[in-house]
């Protein structure tokens, strides 16, 4: 039998969730070939630097790759712009 606490009781936390990472195009859209979810920013900028490098060669300007991160409202945020 579960015992419910009054509101006062309870921790106030707010809850934690795992920040998710996924790579967008230039107009802001899931990236068509890179379209997954990554666990750090640095692994989702790596796996964007390598397939730029190996689709187009060595970066020498801006990449046409962004990176968004999930909100806990399950929103995403850009991190980084495409072509920065």
């Amino acid at each position: 039998m579960a015992i419910s606490l009054p509101l006062s009781s309870r921790s106030r936390k707010a809850p934690t969730a795992c920040r998710t990472y996924r790579l967008v195009d230039l107009q802001g859209n899931p990236h068509p070939v890179l379209d997954d979810l990554y666990e750090s920013l640095d692994a989702a900028w790596s796996e964007a630097l390598h397939w730029w490098q190996e689709e187009f060669g060595p970066v020498q300007g801006p990449v046409g790759i962004g990176v968004e991160v999930s909100t806990l409202s399950g929103e995403w945020r850009t991190l980084r712009h495409p072509g920065t």
